[in-house]
C-alpha cells in the first residue's frame, strides 16, 4: 500500500489532537450565510497556525483527512443540517497523491452524516509551490463527485492570475490584505470592481474575506460583493455555528 495511503486513514496517527471552528461566509443578498469555513483548532484551543507547525511530511496525509473528517463530523454535530448553508473545508493539494482516491474517506463520512456531496466546499491555498496539472486534476475529479472548489487567499503568496486560469474554481476568496482598508485606498477599490467584473465573465461566486469594519463592508457592497467573511460579521467560533451578531449595512 502506497505509504501516503496508509497515512490517510483518521487522526489515530498524529501526535496532536484536533477540533473545528466555524466561521459564516455570508450572502448580503439573501441575508444569511451562503457557508460555514471549517478552520482546524487545538483540543485546547490553540491557533491554526500553531497545529500547522507541528504538521511534517510525515503527517501531512494523516493530518489533511483528519481535518476533513473533524469538519465534517463538528458541523453536522453543531447542526449544519437544519440550515441550508454548505460547509467549506480546507485542504493540502500537496497531500492528494490521488484524488478519487484521498476522497474516500471524506465521501464515507459525508454518507454516514447525511451530508450531501453538493453542499461540500474544498478550498486550498497556494501556501507551497503547486503543480497546476495536479491541481486541475483534483478540480475535476471533485467536479465529478458534485463537491465545489474556491481558490483561498487570492492575491497573497502563488495565488494569482496564472492559477485562476488554469484551474477554473467554483469560487474565489480576495485575500483579507486586499480588503483591509479598502474604504480608503482608491487602488484597492479598483481592484475589487476588476475582480466583480472578472469572477462574472468566469461565473465563479467571489468572497471578500477578512472584513472587520463597517466602512470596509459598505464600500465592498458598493462595489458589488455579495459574500463576505469577517471578524466584523462573526468571529470563528469551536464547535458551534456563529450566528452574525453585528448589524449589516443595507444594500
Amino acid at each position: 500500500m502506497n505509504k501516503a495511503c496508509e497515512g490517510c486513514k483518521d487522526d489515530k496517527g498524529l501526535p496532536f489532537k484536533i477540533t473545528t471552528a466555524f466561521q459564516p461566509i455570508f450572502d448580503l443578498e439573501i441575508g444569511r450565510p451562503h457557508a460555514y469555513e471549517a478552520l482546524v483548532r487545538g483540543r485546547d484551543g490553540e491557533s491554526a497556525s500553531h497545529i500547522l507547525s507541528l504538521v511534517t511530511e510525515e503527517t501531512r496525509y494523516a493530518f489533511d483527512q483528519a481535518c476533513r473528517v473533524n469538519a465534517i463530523r463538528d458541523a453536522v454535530k453543531a447542526g449544519i443540517l437544519e440550515t441550508d448553508a454548505k460547509l467549506s473545508i480546507n485542504f493540502l493539494p500537496n497531500a492528494v497523491y490521488s484524488p478519487l482516491a484521498c476522497i474516500r474517506l471524506t465521501l464515507q463520512i459525508a454518507q454516514e452524516t447525511g451530508l450531501p456531496s453538493s453542499r461540500l466546499i474544498f478550498e486550498f491555498t497556494e501556501t507551497e509551490k503547486l503543480d497546476p496539472a495536479h491541481v486541475r486534476e483534483i478540480v475535476r475529479a471533485y467536479r465529478s463527485l458534485g463537491f465545489a472548489t474556491a481558490i483561498d487567499d487570492f492575491g497573497a503568496g502563488h495565488a494569482g492570475l496564472n492559477l485562476l486560469a488554469d484551474l477554473g474554481t467554483d469560487a474565489i476568496k480576495l485575500d483579507m490584505q486586499i480588503i483591509r482598508n479598502v474604504d480608503s485606498c482608491s487602488r484597492r477599490q479598483a481592484m475589487i470592481r476588476s475582480m466583480v467584473a472578472l469572477s462574472r465573465d468566469l461565473d465563479s461566486l467571489l468572497v471578500a474575506e477578512g472584513v472587520e469594519t463597517g466602512e470596509e463592508l459598505r464600500t465592498l457592497q458598493d462595489l458589488g460583493i455579495r459574500y463576505v467573511q469577517g471578524y466584523f460579521l462573526a468571529c470563528p467560533e469551536i464547535g458551534i455555528l456563529p450566528h452574525v451578531g453585528r448589524k449589516l449595512a443595507k444594500p
